[in-house]
């Protein structure tokens, strides 16, 4: 049987957690006033997580800033979304100093994004482990292989919106390694790149199960309907960019090995943190120690 690895998009559950209790205005303050809520909730769900899939190696990815290796293709890239507000600030690198004083393994490199990391390692230990990917990002569904999961998040810390190969297939009618052509036509406003103004998912996914690729339909647009060919003509250099965008890289360099991301058992951590401020975060330690 093979060992069980879980790779967590860490900004994705930091995103989440801090704007679940800050709209309730749970901004959890140390004693001299810094924020909390999105880092120990970021904690707490991963330590949720692991309580619920019970992984024997487990890896943290971040994004590292705002800027990537996509700017670069497309400075309209993520340029429409609004700056973390200002309370979320000191917690980006407080979530991630939790993550390793709770001895967890963080991995993030300039220029790439969580998703690129993530899909980076379920290539290189794609054949050693069962791979689960938690995040809240439906892009990551195009990593799905055999032995691949994506654990989207859902409702609270124990809620997930479960995907394998199978489900992706009978779902959409196309393999996952497809998914991105289909992101190229229909765009990402969150991600801030249109795509194929007019065409929306039905016809992009139309579009990929007869042609397979953006290539494809490319090659063959001379047989598609007039109104198709328009749109696509219009904004073939956009499609073009698209694909790059959506497309998650799978080529970062992965120093550690596999057996080095094992578990910490939490020996005395609970207290220390509690000591610090921590509260919150320390008594769900106490209460789903391994």
């Amino acid at each position: 049987m093979k060992p069980k690895l879980v790779l967590v998009d860490g900004m994705a559950l930091l995103f989440r957690s801090y704007f679940a209790s800050a709209a309730m205005g749970h901004f959890i303050r140390l004693p001299d006033g810094t924020p909390t809520n999105g880092a120990q909730g970021f904690a707490r769900h991963v330590i949720t997580a692991n309580t619920i899939f019970k992984p024997d190696y487990m890896a943290i990815c971040w994004d590292m800033g705002a800027v990537t290796f996509r700017n670069d293709i497309y400075d309209g890239y993520k340029a429409n979304r609004q700056a973390p507000p200002e309370e979320m600030l000191p917690q980006f690198d407080m979530a991630k100093e939790l993550a390793e004083r709770l001895g967890w393994h963080n991995f993030g490199v300039k220029g790439l994004e969580a998703d690129d990391l993530i899909g980076s390692m379920i290539k290189k230990w794609q054949h050693e482990a069962d791979i689960t990917v938690i995040s809240g990002d439906r892009d990551l569904l195009q990593l799905l292989r055999p032995n691949v999961r994506i654990a989207l998040t859902k409702k609270g810390y124990s809620e997930y919106n479960m995907y394998d190969e199978a489900r992706f297939v009978e779902e959409y009618g196309i393999l996952p390694e497809q998914f991105a052509d289909v992101k190229a036509f229909m765009g990402d406003t969150s991600d801030g790149y249109p795509g194929v103004k007019g065409i929306g998912e039905k016809t992009a996914l139309q579009l990929i199960k007869k042609h397979n690729s953006v290539d494809g339909v490319l090659q063959a647009i001379a047989t598609l309907t007039p109104a198709q060919q328009r749109k696509i003509e219009a904004d073939k250099d956009m499609l073009v960019i698209s694909q790059q965008l959506a497309e998650i890289h799978c080529d970062a360099q992965i120093d550690a090995a596999l057996t080095a991301l094992t578990l910490p058992t939490y020996e005395g951590v609970a207290e220390q943190l509690m000591q610090d401020g921590f509260s919150l975060l320390a008594r769900h330690i106490n209460q789903n120690k391994p």
